[in-house]
């Protein structure tokens, strides 16, 4: 799995990435206490992580690639340090409190967060990984910890992911606590592949805690 998604970032094949950043995201994201501390999974280089410190809040995205953290400097004109912690390396911003720990999101390791924000973790597990990920996850939050995670939803048989489809049992098994507050097709903004097996809708379905 870290093979193919690091090679997916030094050839470009990022279709899942939202240039704008996520809409579902500034619609139901809960207003936290200045500094709280958010939990950003398997980040990339979205613009969520610079929205999400707009609100005043620190931001932690974990990513594979290198690419992708330093896309995200670059890209928004930030500086940054780098420093190596354990088996990470973290790219800190100087500027703004984000920063993008690089390594295996299976072996990070901070004190809790008070939120989680998952856009594209969730969906890029094979369903090997996902009660795997969710625990982990779960080590990383506070209890009570706001949550706000978006899946996908659609005929697997049809084409094959990463992004895969998280259907609503499972979520519902892994996080029994969220709860489903909309969908729309999003297959607009799904990579290529989908649009050329056939498929016609793909939803975005968004889950927070109550």
């Amino acid at each position: 799995m870290a093979e193919d998604w690091h090679s997916r970032w030094e050839q470009g094949r990022i279709g899942w990435h939202e240039a704008a950043g996520n809409a579902a995201l500034r619609k139901y994201w809960s207003a936290l206490p200045g500094k709280s501390r958010v939990l950003v999974p398997l980040c990339g280089k979205t613009l969520d992580l610079l929205w999400l410190e707009e609100r005043s809040l620190v931001v932690t995205g974990v990513e594979l690639s290198p690419i992708a953290a330093r896309s995200f400097f670059d890209e928004n004109e930030l500086t940054f340090s780098v420093c190596e912690l354990g088996e990470m390396t973290i790219y800190s911003g100087n500027e703004r409190n984000i920063r993008i720990c690089c390594g295996d999101y299976f072996r990070f390791a901070a004190e809790r967060f008070d939120a989680l924000y998952d856009r594209g973790a969730l969906v890029a597990m094979p369903p090997v990984l996902r009660e795997k990920y969710a625990r982990h996850t779960d080590s990383l939050l506070k209890p009570g910890a706001s949550r706000l995670v978006v899946t996908l939803e659609y005929e697997q048989s049809v084409v094959a992911g990463p992004p895969y489809s998280v259907k609503t049992d499972e979520i519902q098994q892994l996080w029994p606590g969220l709860r489903r507050v909309s969908e729309k097709d999003d297959l607009a903004n799904c990579p290529p592949k989908f649009r050329e097996a056939g498929l016609t809708e793909i939803l975005e379905v968004v889950w927070i805690t109550p």
